[in-house]
């Protein structure tokens, strides 16, 4: 589903290929949501926040500053990625894992500040639309990346909520988590995004609210797949 990352978009007719957009602060689900979707269409899938994740780690191990504009924007120009079904590389190496850290989570939110990154990636995230579809995830896919998306989609759950989520998430993978820090990273997260000069983190006037608190991955997908085709038969919902 995922693509080689691409430096620009020259395909004619793009803008007719249909796009989801799923936008929503950290860990709403997005990510599972998007990819269930984009398996239930047959579409391809953009997980936009790791590519700022990439962006971060690759900083960290090439020791730029996270604070450094032209630095970071220059090497999100250059960032040697690829993605293979679920699977991220980074040069030869698969990354996947070593980006869902929350250090790397923290830094791809401030790194996503920054304008040069974000016209660095913009092009690159424009380039996954290609037919028969694409399901895009990450926080300005319908404001920003995807204006004309044939469906946007804003996720929201209670932080408590993320917060338990996410600690799930590193646990299974093996990882060290405090659901009191955990919690507050949510929630500087959440000020920080939707703060921030550039894009910030918004549901659009025209996106379509959907709170995931109490509903299973499966149920959220199976409720925008249900809010797509309502959307091709009689308009947006």
């Amino acid at each position: 589903m995922f693509r080689e990352l691409a430096t620009q978009d020259t395909r004619a007719g793009a803008q007719a290929i249909p796009v989801i957009a799923i936008d929503g602060p950290s860990a709403s689900g997005k990510g599972a949501v998007a990819w269930d979707v984009a398996q239930r269409l047959d579409f391809h899938y953009l997980e936009s926040g790791a590519l700022y994740r990439l962006v971060a780690f690759a900083a960290a191990q090439q020791h730029v500053a996270i604070d450094n504009e032209d630095a970071l924007a220059t090497l999100a120009s250059n960032l040697n990625a690829r993605f293979a079904g679920q699977q991220i590389f980074l040069g030869e190496k698969s990354v996947g894992d070593a980006i869902r850290a929350e250090t790397v989570a923290a830094g791809a939110s401030q790194v996503a500040a920054l304008p040069g990154v974000r016209d660095a990636l913009l092009s690159r995230q424009r380039a996954f639309r290609q037919a028969p579809g694409l399901v895009a995830e990450g926080r300005d896919m319908g404001s920003t990346v995807f204006p004309d998306a044939d469906l946007k989609i804003f996720l929201t759950a209670s932080a408590a909520e993320r917060a338990a989520r996410r600690v799930k998430q590193l646990k299974e993978k093996g990882m060290r988590a405090s659901l009191p820090d955990i919690l507050r990273d949510i929630q500087q997260r959440d000020t920080r995004d939707s703060s921030r000069r550039v894009a910030p983190l918004q549901m659009c006037a025209d996106a379509s609210l959907l709170d995931t608190t109490s509903l299973t991955i499966s149920e959220v997908a199976a409720e925008v797949v249900r809010r797509y085709r309502q959307s091709l038969a009689h308009g947006p919902p």
